[in-house]
C-alpha cells in the first residue's frame, strides 16, 4: 500500500494574495484539503475540480471537527494514498497546534512538510499601519494569545517594554487589559483592535489600554480580532497607515 504525504500550510491571515507560492501549488496538486474557518476560502477555488474539500472549521465556542477527529482524518486520507493539504489560518506553527498533527503523522510514519505561512501577528497590524517594531519607539515585541488569560504572567508583559500583540482575545479583552492595568501598565499606552485583518472587512479601533475594552464593546468588535498594544499604535495616525486609505475600486477589486 502506498502512504500519502500531508502538507501543514499556512494559509495566511486573510488576504489570498499572501498565501506562499509553494502553498498555492500544494493547494493546486492536493487530493484532500482539510481548511480552517479562518483561511482566505478564495483559496480553495484553486484546488482542482476532483479534490475533496472538508471544513475542519473552528469557531470560538463551536468546532466542526474536534481536534482528535481532524487528526483521524488526516492518517485516515494519508494512508490511503492521497496527497493532504491541512490548510491553516496564518502560519501551522504559531498558535495552530501544527505540531500536534505533525506528530500525529510522525507516529503512523507519514510523511509530512510544514510550510510556513504568514502570521497575523505580524501581518495585521502591518494592514493597520502599525509596524510593531521602530528606531527609538520598540525594538521588540512579544506574541501572546488571550484565549486562556488565567496562564498569562501579566507582571511579566506590564514591564517587559516594547509592543504587545494579543491574538484570539475578543472575549477576554477587558480581563485581559485590566490584569495589565493591575500589573502596572500605564493606563494612557496606546493600544488598538483590529478586527478581520488584512481583508476587506477591516476595522481598526484605537484608545488607550484602559479605554479600549468599552471603545471594543461600543463598536461590537467580533472575533477575529488582534490587539497591539505600544507606543507603535501613535505611528498608525502619523502617517503608516495605508490600507484605509486605498481606493474603494481597488478594495473591491480585493473583495471579488
Amino acid at each position: 500500500m502506498t502512504i500519502g504525504s500531508v502538507y501543514l500550510v499556512g494559509a495566511g491571515p486573510g488576504d489570498p494574495d499572501l498565501i506562499s507560492v509553494k502553498g498555492l501549488r500544494l493547494i493546486q496538486q492536493a487530493d484532500v484539503i482539510l481548511y480552517d474557518r479562518l483561511i482566505p476560502h478564495a483559496l480553495l477555488s484553486e484546488a482542482h475540480v476532483g479534490a475533496e474539500l472538508i471544513n475542519a472549521g473552528k469557531a470560538p465556542t463551536k468546532h466542526r471537527l474536534s481536534q482528535d477527529e481532524i487528526n483521524a482524518t488526516i492518517v485516515r486520507k494519508a494512508l490511503q494514498g492521497k496527497q493532504v493539504v491541512r490548510l491553516k489560518g496564518g502560519d501551522p506553527l504559531v498558535f495552530g497546534r501544527g505540531s500536534e498533527e505533525a506528530l500525529v503523522c510522525y507516529e503512523h510514519g507519514i510523511p509530512f512538510e510544514i510550510v510556513p505561512g504568514i502570521s497575523s501577528s505580524y501581518a495585521v497590524p502591518a494592514y493597520a499601519g502599525i509596524p510593531l517594531t521602530h528606531r527609538e519607539v520598540s525594538r521588540s515585541f512579544t506574541v501572546v494569545t488571550a484565549h486562556t488569560p488565567d496562564d498569562i504572567a501579566y507582571e511579566a508583559l506590564a514591564t517587559l517594554g516594547g509592543t504587545l500583540v494579543v491574538l484570539m482575545g475578543v472575549k477576554s479583552l477587558p480581563e485581559f487589559t485590566a490584569r495589565l492595568l493591575a500589573a502596572g501598565l500605564a493606563p494612557d499606552t496606546p493600544a488598538a483592535a483590529i478586527e478581520w485583518g488584512t481583508t476587506t472587512q477591516q476595522r481598526v479601533i484605537e484608545a488607550t489600554i484602559a479605554d479600549l475594552p468599552q471603545r471594543a464593546l461600543e463598536a461590537n468588535l467580533q472575533s477575529p480580532a488582534t490587539t497591539v498594544i505600544g507606543d507603535v499604535v501613535r505611528l498608525r495616525a502619523e502617517g503608516v497607515c495605508w490600507f484605509d486609505l486605498l481606493p474603494e475600486i481597488v478594495l473591491q477589486e480585493r473583495a471579488v
